[in-house]
């Protein structure tokens, strides 16, 4: 009767301890990017690519102003080879501060500016189609929203330092937003409000800065609740359907980019901790999907199911070409090939991963 006891505990147990995920082997290339003599990178926060194969780079450059409260947003479009071919929206009223970009399933490129609290739509002949949200006018108070406690109510198709954009099977159009307001916008294909959902906190359904979102083949909406240490999948509606955490042992020598090593309170907590999302990509359909997201310390790349099983990661905190530094947005064209735009190392790294000399996970048989 003892052995049974122990052979169940055992069993019942597995699952914690069934698969103990790998790193993924892969190469990096940090100067694949063309660029002109006179032109230089500042923090490319975003990075997208369309269907022919040109990369779009929401880039913090082109700095104007007094060094705080400049205005630094411009993007840079490069074709297939990384030469580049163009700026679009040079001079656009809603540059402010770069955050995220993408491209939807025409083509069209949206750029999220967090510093305008705008989101605008070009066609893919780089000309404005849609403009989301208003950011203050000259003559009123210049800055951004600040935070604070008790929040300021969020207000019906305005946005305070918005972070990215989405779209699902019907063309419906997911905002998150953001740093102020922690919440999801959504409007129809047409750019005509519908509803929101979220609001500052930590319990189901409430964000602490949803700083990526993405949508599945599905059209299921993933949240990276960044400051909540979680992936939260919602449908179309917002109804909520799942979390992902990840949860990766932190390596006892890792660093971070700048400053001192995090005490073990923030490393498991917040904005800088290990497995907190400041992405989230989807590769695209048909087929199987899978999900990459980034954090910022210890600096690592994860590779999950739609799900939520975590397949492998890569990478660590760094200044050379095989580790980053605050991976600021994701594209991820194929399940083996992504682009990393790092704040920090001023550079979009191109990944090519290699499972296929991954180290076979660890199984409960093997750790016998």
């Amino acid at each position: 009767m003892k052995h049974l006891w122990i052979a169940s505990l055992l069993l019942l147990s597995a699952p914690a301890f069934a698969q103990q995920p790998q790193e993924i082997p892969y190469d990096a290339n940090v100067t694949w990017l063309k660029l002109p003599a006179d032109l230089h990178l500042g923090e490319p926060s975003g990075v997208a690519v369309n269907s022919k194969g040109h990369f779009f780079v929401f880039n913090r450059g082109n700095s104007i102003g007094p060094a705080y409260g400049a205005t630094a947003s411009q993007i840079l479009e490069f074709g297939p080879d990384g030469k580049y071919v163009r700026e679009i929206g040079h001079n656009l009223y809603a540059w402010s501060f770069a955050h995220d970009v993408r491209v939807d399933k025409d083509d069209n490129i949206w750029a999220v500016d967090k510093g305008s609290d705008m989101i605008i739509k070009f066609n893919p002949e780089g000309r404005v189609l849609m403009v989301f949200g208003r950011k203050k006018e000259a003559s009123d108070e210049g800055g951004p929203w600040t935070r604070v406690n008790p929040p300021r109510p969020a207000v019906d198709g305005q946005f305070r330092q918005p972070t990215d954009v989405t779209w699902d099977t019907q063309g419906n159009i997911f905002i998150s937003d953001g740093y102020i307001n922690s919440r999801v916008a959504k409007f129809d294909k047409n750019g005509h409000w519908v509803k929101s959902w979220g609001t500052p906190g930590n319990k189901q359904g409430e964000f602490n800065t949803p700083h990526g979102i993405a949508a599945d083949a599905k059209g299921n909406i993933y949240v990276a609740d960044r400051g909540n240490r979680r992936i939260q999948v919602f449908d179309p509606d917002g109804q909520f359907l799942r979390e992902i955490k990840i949860n990766v042992p932190i390596p006892p020598d890792a660093m971070p980019w700048m400053g001192n090593k995090p005490t073990p309170e923030q490393a498991a907590n917040g904005t800088m901790a290990a497995g907190a999302p400041w992405t989230v990509c989807i590769t695209p359909g048909p087929g199987t999907q899978y999900l990459y997201t980034s954090d910022a310390f210890p600096g690592r790349i994860y590779k999950l199911t739609l799900d939520g099983k975590l397949l492998g990661y890569l990478g660590s905190s760094g200044r050379m070409p095989k580790e980053f530094g605050w991976i600021h947005e994701l594209a991820c064209p194929a399940e083996n090939t992504l682009y990393a735009a790092e704040i920090l190392n001023w550079r979009v790294n191109k990944l090519t991963l290699h499972p296929e000399k991954q180290v076979a996970p660890q199984t409960s048989a093997a750790l016998k």
